[in-house]
């Protein structure tokens, strides 16, 4: 498996592609007018609680209060944890004390930020501290020592937890050791455990006397990120197209991983940075709703609110054998498409994926298989579901961040969002409606219809004969006038 990272720096915006073997697989964007907050901790103020919600909502200086339920409120010594980062699952926690008995209104409060705001929805928060280096994850109110799951070598699991216990001994704070970690000495974890601590004693002396509403502790700007949490022995090259960044990346790349620094390197080509692998045109195809497979099947990808739904179709697959062999391999083919595709799109939430229907069963067990080992790689935490009765695959995939078409789109202002547009013939008979009301309520001699150009192309073309019965119904006249400034759906009825 072959991986690059690609930057792509402007001023006012930073791009970050993963690229593995040739093909675009993750796309993160920063935004000087809209950087993310996940990871920033802040000093805030309980604002209102919600005994019926078993949640506060707390400021922090954003446009919206943030979101605070009661199980994210740290009581006594837990055990949290990167997803599927340590050796076992936690037991059952109890539900949590009722919210009231937590924080009152008015109360100062030390919280981190675990999902952006999304929608309409103000940001999530925790007081379960987490804080990432490049080969640990400190955790303030556990005392607990895990081992990334990934690290799949018994022995070499047993080294890292032996050797963590050694270095932390009698210090009261908890630990994760990260994937990037494998293979690596003593010395190296020394360092992040230094570095850590005294990041949580920053975080501990502005707490105290910081702000209400002020960032305590920032997160990483997105390159540095990029290379702490992407960056693995697998990772070949990193390439930045700017200098200023690429010389901050390395001076951080040669303090916290000297072996790997070697790697990073300025791009200078005439050609840009993302023309390299066609990124652009993949950051395109990742907006459209219809997804081709090399079989001749498609996916179609459908966000909405509450969920996605991703829809597998044969199109012109016609198969080499019988039906069960065909709708087998375009499902087969279309679970690889979907792990690509939730990665790069960064869908999450609930996502229901309608597969051709199979008889199969074994068909059935190797589809999934097929999609949990795409999701392997996906720095995300996935939850995949058996079929559904209905043959339908249900999964989760951790949310975050706003998907990409999200950050890069609004909703369409001719629509409203909704995806389609009332037909021309619709709006006239709408227009034919209002011209109607305003006649029996108001004098008139003459109206006049403002409409966008095809709405009124299609009356004063197609439906001639219409108009003239409603003005011989109403015994008045009518008048009809474009205008490019109106969308499809606008439409003004004036009485003159």
């Amino acid at each position: 498996m072959s991986e690059e990272l690609l930057i792509n720096v402007t001023p006012r915006e930073t791009r970050v592609a993963l690229v593995e073997n040739g093909m675009l697989q993750e796309l993160h964007i920063e935004r000087a007018s809209r950087r993310g907050v996940v990871g920033n901790v802040y000093k805030g103020r309980v604002q209102r609680v919600m005994p019926g919600m078993q949640a506060a909502f707390v400021e922090i200086g954003l446009d919206r209060a943030a979101f605070l339920h009661a199980s994210d409120i740290v009581r006594t010594p837990s055990e949290p944890a990167e997803p599927g980062a340590v050796d076992a699952p936690p037991a059952p926690a109890a539900p949590p004390p009722a919210i009231a008995s937590l924080v009152h209104e008015g109360q100062d409060i030390v919280v981190q930020v675990v999902k952006d705001p999304i929608s309409s929805k103000g940001a999530r928060l925790t007081t379960q501290i987490s804080i990432p280096s490049r080969y640990l994850v400190l955790l303030p109110y556990s005392r607990v020592i895990g081992v990334s799951a990934r690290i799949e070598d018994e022995a070499e699991r047993a080294r890292l937890k032996s050797l963590m216990a050694e270095l932390v001994d009698g210090s009261g704070l908890g630990y994760i050791v990260r994937t990037n970690a494998e293979g690596q000495g003593a010395e190296a974890l020394a360092e992040d455990i230094a570095y850590l601590r005294r990041a949580w004693q920053m975080i501990r002396d502005a707490g105290t006397g910081g702000a209400v509403g002020k960032a305590i502790y920032d997160d990483l700007s997105l390159p540095l990120r990029a290379l702490r949490d992407m960056m693995g022995r697998e990772v070949d090259k990193v390439r930045v197209d700017s200098r200023e960044t690429y010389e901050r990346m390395l001076a951080f790349a040669r303090q916290f991983m000297p072996d790997l620094a070697e790697r990073v390197e300025h791009y200078s080509g005439e050609r840009p940075v993302f023309d390299l692998y066609g990124i652009e045109e993949e950051i395109q195809r990742a907006m459209l709703k219809e997804v081709p497979l090399k079989s001749g099947g498609h996916l179609i990808v459908d966000q909405t609110e509450a969920m996605t739904t991703v829809d597998v179709n044969t199109g012109s697959f016609l198969g080499q054998r019988n039906l069960e062999e065909t709708v087998y391999r375009t499902n087969l083919e279309a679970a690889q498409a979907v792990a690509r595709q939730l990665r790069l799109r960064n869908l999450g939430g609930i996502i229901i994926i309608d597969f051709i229907d199979m008889i199969d069963e074994e068909h059935k067990r190797q589809v999934l298989r097929t999609l949990e080992k795409g999701l392997a790689r996906d720095h995300a935490k996935t939850a995949v579901h058996d079929f559904s009765p209905l043959g339908l695959v249900e999964m989760t995939r951790k949310r975050t961040t706003e998907s990409l078409e999200r950050q890069l789109c609004e909703p369409c202002h001719e629509c409203g969002g909704r995806g389609s547009l009332k037909t021309g013939e619709t709006i006239m008979n709408e227009i034919f409606r209002e011209i109607t009301r305003a006649v029996r309520q108001f004098e008139a001699s003459q109206l006049l219809v403002i409409a966008s150009p095809a709405v009124v192309s299609k009356i004063t073309e197609e439906e001639s004969a219409a108009v003239a019965e409603l003005e011989e119904f109403l015994g008045k006249g009518i008048r009809f006038q474009a205008d490019d400034q109106y969308a499809q759906e606008q439409f003004d009825v004036v009485l003159l």
